[in-house]
């Protein structure tokens, strides 16, 4: 069994192990993004006042005199000095931007073209390897999924006969060896036995955006019982309400959360469509949010029935998959936990490597065996027919 276990596990790696390669490491380099853009870009902040923000229509006509050609998805008021910002996006034909704006002054600081830059780039190696969409999304959730199978397999392979062979497996024990290819594989076994949870965390987590089935199984095993497909409520045509929807639930929404740190407030995109209101009580996580929905003309809140709903209505299930990107990054944990993820990426990325190193050893090894082998016999025949 072992040996099967093995060759499956090998051929697997030398497949995948590319794949994986590129996978981690552009999630390692993607891991500091927003702290690094903190740091770079200038634009994201401003001068804290003692007056109130503009309103969201107000925002909502600065920005779409500067964009006239886009549609504006939304506008978000974030606190602690940071611009407000203007998000243009659309799927098809597809484009996102956002504009950072003072949301004191309405200055227009910054419009950043989403899709450009080194962040977007290596985003898009980690979700789509840099194919189009609708070819490296199936490759990556292909090649997550064998990612799953090695990281199981490597364990069964890993598992010590006794406790004796459980501490050379455990650490490292070179002062006995020279020989590179032992180092080298008590780095690739040791290595991946601590890196083994956080592994499987990693591609959990990553087949649940790779595959539906995948992700609807694991909800439901955790007991969800709603929809996770995200659809907006209808809006009903009656007569609208005084004044502008976007400001009235803005002004609702923070005067009923007084600890929020951001606010995103969506225009309707139709004459069905809601108003939605996201807020959040911790800006460095997304499973918080307060997804809410309000009829556009009566302003009534609308009921959904998928996961993206206000956050005291959240069973266990429902925050478990809606935590799913803060599990993924770290970030369910602070600074620390995205520190952590991104030194347990580093050791995921070396696997392959080390791995290939093993295999090519191993096959040179055999080959030197066999050409070895083949000299002898050569040499025997000799001697016979002297």
């Amino acid at each position: 069994m072992k040996y099967y276990i093995r060759k499956i596990h090998q051929w697997l790696g030398l497949t995948s192990g590319l794949l994986v390669f590129i996978i981690a490491v552009t999630g390692c380099l993607y891991a500091f993004q927003e702290e690094i853009q903190n740091w770079t870009q200038p634009h994201r902040f401003v001068e804290k006042e003692s007056r109130e923000f503009l309103l969201p229509s107000v925002l909502s006509d600065i920005a779409t005199k500067q964009l006239p050609d886009k549609h504006l998805h939304s506008v978000k008021y974030n606190k602690n000095g940071q611009a407000a910002e203007a998000i243009f996006y659309h799927y098809e034909p597809t484009y996102y931007y956002i504009m950072y704006i003072n949301p004191y002054s309405g200055e227009v600081l910054h419009t950043q073209n989403m899709e450009e830059g080194f962040f977007p780039f290596i985003l898009k190696g980690h979700f789509y390897l840099w194919f189009p969409p609708e070819i490296g999304q199936p490759i990556v959730a292909i090649s997550t999924l064998i990612f799953l199978v090695m990281i199981i397999s490597g364990l069964f392979l890993w598992w010590p006969k006794s406790q004796k062979t459980a501490k050379s497996r455990t650490w490292f024990r070179w002062k006995s060896t020279t020989k590179w290819k032992r180092k080298n594989f008590d780095i690739h076994a040791i290595l991946g036995f601590y890196s083994f949870f956080v592994a499987i965390i990693f591609a959990v987590t990553g087949l649940v955006w790779g595959f539906q089935w995948f992700a609807f199984g694991f909800y439901k095993s955790m007991g969800g019982e709603k929809s996770l497909v995200y659809e907006e409520p209808l809006s009903q045509k009656t007569t609208p309400v005084n004044g502008n929807g976007l400001d009235i639930l803005y002004a609702k929404l923070m005067a009923e959360t007084p600890n929020l740190e951001d606010i995103e407030v969506h225009p309707p995109e139709t004459e069905t469509s809601p108003i939605a209101v996201n807020t959040n009580v911790d800006a460095g996580t997304y499973w918080k949010i307060d997804y809410r929905y309000f009829d556009q003309y009566s302003l009534q809140e609308l009921e959904v029935g998928h996961i993206y709903n206000r956050f005291d209505q959240s069973t266990f299930a429902d925050k478990l998959m809606r935590m799913n990107y803060d599990i993924h990054t770290g970030a369910v944990f602070g600074l620390a936990g995205k520190i952590f993820m991104f030194l347990v990426s580093l050791l995921i990325a070396s696997l392959p490597i080390t791995g290939f190193l093993f295999w090519y050893g191993r096959r040179e090894g055999n080959r030197k065996q066999e050409t070895g082998n083949r000299k002898l016999e050569k040499t025997e025949i000799a001697v016979r027919f002297r």
